[in-house]
C-alpha cells in the first residue's frame, strides 16, 4: 500500500472507533472516554441489558462525574454518576416511561 492508501485506512478506522462517542456538554470531546465514561457505559449496558449505548454527555468533579448515556436507536436518555476508580452510582433513567 502507499502512503495516501495508509493514511485514508487509518483514518477511516479512527473515525469508526469514535463513532460511538458523542460529546455534547462537559470537558473537551476526545476519541477515549474517560475512566469514569467507560465505567458508566459499562453499568448502563448491563443495567438495560442493551449494547446500543452512546456517550451523549458528561461534567467532570472531584466528587464523581455525571454522565449521560444514550441508549437504543431511539437514543434513551440515562444518567450515571462514573468514579475514577472505575465504579458507578445513581444510574437512572431519564426517560419519562409513563408516556411510552
Amino acid at each position: 500500500m502507499n502512503n495516501k492508501a495508509t493514511t485514508t485506512v487509518c483514518l477511516v478506522s479512527l473515525l469508526a472507533l469514535s463513532a460511538c462517542v458523542e460529546h455534547s456538554t462537559g470537558t473537551s470531546p476526545s476519541a477515549t472516554p474517560s475512566i469514569e465514561e467507560q465505567a458508566c457505559l459499562r453499568d448502563v449496558t448491563r443495567t438495560t441489558n442493551n449494547g446500543d449505548v452512546v456517550l451523549l454527555s458528561s461534567d467532570y468533579s472531584q466528587a464523581g462525574t455525571q454522565v449521560i448515556v444514550g441508549v437504543g436507536p431511539q437514543r434513551a436518555r440515562w444518567s450515571c454518576i462514573g468514579y475514577s476508580d472505575g465504579t458507578t452510582a445513581d444510574i437512572t433513567s431519564l426517560t419519562n416511561e409513563g408516556t411510552l
